[in-house]
């Protein structure tokens, strides 16, 4: 016999919500910012399963009585078994599976184009080789076009989204991790160290960030997509640094913080077990606006013809293609409206997370 359930005592209070369990509750409340975040997710499983989206490489496949996941070239390309190369597939997989192993099959993605070539005529059984130039408008076949040498544009956005997101997270985790570690140093300690930390962040502040970058990447002999990650996460720790030291100096003299030096806390336990947490929420703002800054930069970079060399999948790489023909208007509304959407998701998650960890809005509620 089941017991009936019990009352609450009188007098009792509920133990309170968690600051991050409370800002998660305001941030639930917010149509756009879910929304964004909604998209955030959807480029990340497009990112993780580009390869699976859009592809000439079979997913999974059995030849010659082993399975082997040739797709995984696509995040490496030291990632391709050998066995494919010393065959000499050539990079063509349906019609050489079927020749050099009947037995064979495969899980093809759900389109078949490459992000780096053009697909060749018959390479896929009775398909026609990609157009290429004014020919690459919008099909059946081609989403959302071709560039200029045939290569399908679909296949570079959904590739590329995997170079977007890295850009951003990588770059500005780098940049986080700086500005939160100086900022927390000039802060905590202050005298000298806060000096010299503070005029250093000075000086790369006034440097035009562009300018930076640019004349970092002519330096570089072969820029890379992580390079260029580098100089970025390297160029944008300064706003993170600046608001972390503002919180340690506020913190540093509260009273738990007082409590903690009491009991024998030395300064490392102190800095990260006891100011650190209580210092993340704002930073966490402008780490999410950076990301979006980040992504932009790139795509500036790639347009400008900085980034990464072809035939690398970038959407900024897609809007330089584009500069040469006009006519061809899918290369630029395509790329051009996913770069806007980006940014703005981002930027709209990071509006968010403001109002969800405004202090002024948690005291308004008491």
């Amino acid at each position: 016999m089941e017991r009936p359930p019990q009352a609450e005592p009188v007098g009792v209070a509920r133990p309170a919500a968690g600051f991050w369990a409370e800002a998660w509750h305001r941030f639930r409340r917010m149509p756009l910012a879910m929304t964004a975040l909604a998209f955030v997710g959807f480029l990340a499983a497009v990112a993780i399963l580009a390869p699976a989206i859009a592809g000439t490489k079979p997913v999974i496949c059995r030849y010659k009585g082993r399975l082997y996941a040739p797709c995984l070239a696509y995040y490496h390309r030291d990632w391709e078994p050998v066995i494919f190369a010393t065959d000499k597939f050539r990079g063509e997989y349906p019609r050489n599976l079927a020749e050099k192993d009947p037995a064979s099959w495969a899980v093809w993605p759900l389109v078949f184009q490459d992000p780096y070539r053009a697909v060749r005529a018959d390479e896929w059984p009775g398909r026609p080789a990609n157009p290429a130039r004014d020919a690459g408008r919008p099909s059946r076949r081609n989403l959302f076009g071709t560039n200029q040498s045939g290569v399908d544009v679909f296949a570079k956005m959904v590739h590329g989204t995997l170079v977007a997101l890295l850009v951003g997270f990588v770059s500005m985790g780098i940049a986080a991790s700086i500005g939160i570690a100086v900022g927390a140093l000039a802060g905590y300690f202050g005298g000298w160290v806060d000096a010299v930390v503070s005029r250093t962040t000075e000086v790369v502040m006034c440097v035009p960030t562009l300018v930076l970058i640019l004349a970092l990447l002519a330096i570089v002999e072969k820029p890379t997509i992580w390079k260029m990650m580098a100089v970025l996460g390297l160029t944008g720790w300064t706003g993170i640094s600046r608001l972390m030291r503002a919180e340690f100096l506020r913190l540093k003299s509260a009273e738990f913080v007082a409590a903690a030096g009491a009991v024998g806390a030395g300064p490392g336990r102190i800095i990260l077990r006891h100011i650190l947490p209580n210092a993340l929420a704002p930073v966490m703002v402008p780490i999410t606006f950076g990301i979006a800054a980040a992504i932009l930069t790139e795509s500036g970079l790639s347009f400008l013809g900085f980034g990464q060399p072809p035939p690398a999948a970038s959407w900024g790489s897609l809007l330089n293609d584009a500069r040469s023909n006009l006519r061809m208007w899918w290369l630029v509304a395509f790329p051009g409206t996913a770069i806007f959407l980006t940014v703005l998701a981002f930027n709209l998650v990071g509006e968010g997370l403001q109002k969800a960890t405004d202090p002024r809005l948690r005291e308004a509620r008491k």
